[in-house]
C-alpha cells in the first residue's frame, strides 16, 4: 500500500510541475503576442482613441466657426451691395 501511495504522490508532483510549466508558457506566449500587437500598432502609426476624439472636437469647432464666418461675410456683402446701388433721386423732369 505504501508504494501505491508514493506513486500517487509522485504523480501529483509531476502534474503540479507540468501545470506550473504550462502557466509559465501561457504567460510567455501572452507577453510575446502583446509585444507583436504593440509593434504592429506602432508600425501602422495608429492614433489612440482620446487623441482621435480631441482632433474630432477641434474639427467640429473649426467647422462651426467657418459657418459663422460665412454668414457674417454674406451679411457684409449684402450691405456692400446696398451701399453701391445708386440712391433714387427725388424730383422728376
Amino acid at each position: 500500500m505504501q508504494t501505491s501511495n508514493r506513486f500517487f504522490d509522485d504523480l501529483a508532483k509531476v502534474a503540479s510541475g507540468a501545470a506550473s510549466t504550462l502557466v509559465g508558457v501561457k504567460q510567455e506566449i501572452e507577453a510575446l503576442a502583446r509585444q507583436q500587437v504593440e509593434r504592429l500598432v506602432a508600425e501602422f502609426d495608429l492614433v489612440r482613441r482620446d487623441e482621435f476624439e480631441a482632433v474630432q472636437a477641434m474639427a467640429a469647432n473649426a467647422r462651426a466657426e467657418q459657418e459663422r464666418l460665412e454668414h457674417r461675410v454674406a451679411a457684409l456683402e449684402e450691405k456692400l451691395v446696398a451701399l453701391e446701388q445708386p440712391a433714387p433721386t427725388s424730383g422728376g423732369i
